[in-house]
């Protein structure tokens, strides 16, 4: 068994596909309309036929419940692996990119904190 799609919820696919694509750098995978949404997947250009992050509409009221709970406690919803988070953050930040948590020291990791832009809290990490 292995993991084959994640999630994170978008309060619009369109934006969340810019962000992710044109800012972080992930590869548009997947992209059919079902109705008002799309099903829509990113993946690292690394890996294309590794795992693929759906960008999920938020439609469902828990979701923005949920979400808006971790944003304002400082909780990141999920976890991208980067070789070298100031490298990163650096890059990220020449692209405007909003970060709430700078480059950090934590143990044997090192990590950072972005907004995505589409009510969700991201971090980068990287093992030192």
């Amino acid at each position: 068994m292995r993991i084959n799609l994640t999630s994170v919820y978008v309060d619009d696919q369109a934006k969340a596909l810019a962000f992710y694509t044109e800012k972080l750098g992930f590869v548009k995978k997947t992209d059919v309309p079902t109705g008002e949404y799309r099903w829509l997947t990113v993946v690292s250009p690394e890996d294309p036929q590794g795992i693929e992050l759906v960008l999920e509409p938020a439609a469902h009221p828990a979701s923005g419940q949920f979400k808006d709970a971790l944003v304002r406690d400082g909780i990141p919803f999920t976890s991208f692996a980067v070789d070298d988070v100031q490298a990163e953050y650096e890059r990220l930040g020449a692209l405007g990119v909003s970060f709430t948590q700078p480059p950090t020291e934590m143990g044997p990791v090192t990590t950072a904190v972005l907004d995505d832009t589409c009510g969700n809290l991201i971090q980068i990490a990287a093992m030192r």
